[in-house]
């Protein structure tokens, strides 16, 4: 598995941008669509515009932890720590519970609260290491750079989605 399976969306470009505009950007594109339509998947086994969104959420709350993880001071014996992967499909088969409004709410909450928290980095932390088991060490840098991606990649999916009126 790649560092960060990301990178691609982000195309070398500066990720603070990116995690400030995305809250607005979901607000835009799901703003005046019906029930029906945020709530519909496009095909069978394909993710609704708020299981995207819920996903979305669900993310933000595994990053808030691992960015201050990754600053945390190491557990004895370990040179830094270790984050904790996830199974997002097996997250997703509890999203049929979830709305769009206590979605995209806690989402920007938690984002609004990573921004803070990434105002204080420094250029020393940016270069701070943890280990994903699956992708390997990576740096806290690295941990935003996939985050910022990520969010374009969803974006994208809801462009497309909110686009075709699928």
């Amino acid at each position: 598995m790649e560092l960060n399976p990301y990178a691609k969306y982000l195309d070398g470009n500066d990720p603070i941008p990116v995690l400030t505009s995305t809250s607005e950007r979901l607000h835009t594109l799901t703003t005046h669509l019906s029930d029906a339509r945020i709530n519909t998947p496009p095909a069978p086994g394909k993710w609704s515009i708020c299981n995207i969104i819920t996903h979305l959420a669900d993310t933000e709350m595994v990053f808030a932890f691992r960015l201050r993880q990754t600053l945390a001071a190491a557990i004895p014996g370990q040179p830094h720590h270790i984050i904790q992967p996830f199974d997002q499909e097996a997250w997703a088969q509890r999203y049929a519970v979830y709305r769009l409004e206590p979605a995209l709410a806690l989402f920007d909450a938690i984002r609004n609260w990573n921004l803070l928290f990434l105002a204080t980095v420094s250029e020393d932390d940016r270069h701070h290491p943890a280990t994903h088991p699956e992708r390997g060490t990576m740096t806290l840098w690295t941990i935003v750079e996939t985050m910022a991606g990520h969010d374009i990649n969803h974006i994208q999916q809801l462009e497309r989605l909110t686009a075709s009126g699928n």
